[in-house]
């Protein structure tokens, strides 16, 4: 979206704008949801990893890997959401502003003269101004959530190399071979889910530069 978001002439956008940004917090949702997951499957590979002993060594370290990963997919997340609070504290914040718009318009309309020249100058230039703040923070904060998206993606591009890698050692695992198998898709599977999470938090921001 170039420009500011004005949304004081049409409430609609408003509306618009709110629906998207919950679609956006609850794909955050589904992520820290199976970020929690793969934080639990990272704890029970370790202690698979450590029965299966010297053989599975490569995998423990790459399953401790894949919990720091998971930690720091959550903490990410946890930024995400409070981010897209803000977006939506600004557009309900706007919204109040578009109705003092639509008193002061119809304050207008019934004055007569100077009073009319008055209202116009002391309040209406005030108001504006307060629009123009709040638009630049909604766009603002959509910037940032933006980036945030970007660089989430790229942490969890970070952790597919991991179970790739993990399912690559698990070969090596001995008669624990096909459990360090079973661990190390079921890693895959989760971490697919969570790009498809990814690629739809992409397209529901990617509508507000289309907006």
């Amino acid at each position: 979206m170039s420009g500011h978001m004005d949304i004081s002439r049409n409430p609609g956008e408003a509306g618009q704008e709110l629906r998207r940004i919950v679609r956006i917090n609850e794909e955050i949702k589904s992520v820290v949801a199976t970020a929690f997951k793969i934080n639990l499957m990272a704890m029970n590979a370790i202690f698979l990893a450590k029965r299966a002993g010297q053989s599975a060594l490569g995998f423990g370290v790459l399953s401790n890997e894949l919990r720091r990963f998971a930690t720091d997919l959550q903490q990410q997340m946890t930024v995400l959401r409070e981010t897209t609070y803000g977006s939506v504290s600004t557009v309900t914040a706007q919204v109040k502003q578009s109705r003092v718009t639509r008193l002061l318009e119809k304050t207008r309309s019934d004055a007569r003269g100077e009073g009319r020249a008055g209202i116009d100058r002391l309040l209406r230039s005030r108001h504006e101004a307060a629009l123009t703040d709040s638009s630049d923070k909604i766009s603002a904060l959509n910037r940032r959530l933006s980036q945030m998206i970007a660089d989430t993606t790229q942490l969890v591009e970070l952790g597919s190399v991991l179970a790739r890698s993990a399912k690559i050692e698990a070969a090596y695992g001995g008669g624990f071979s096909a459990s360090l198998m079973q661990v190390s898709s079921d890693f895959e599977d989760t971490i697919g889910e969570i790009q498809r999470s990814l690629e739809s938090l992409t397209r529901h921001q990617s509508e507000e530069f289309r907006a």
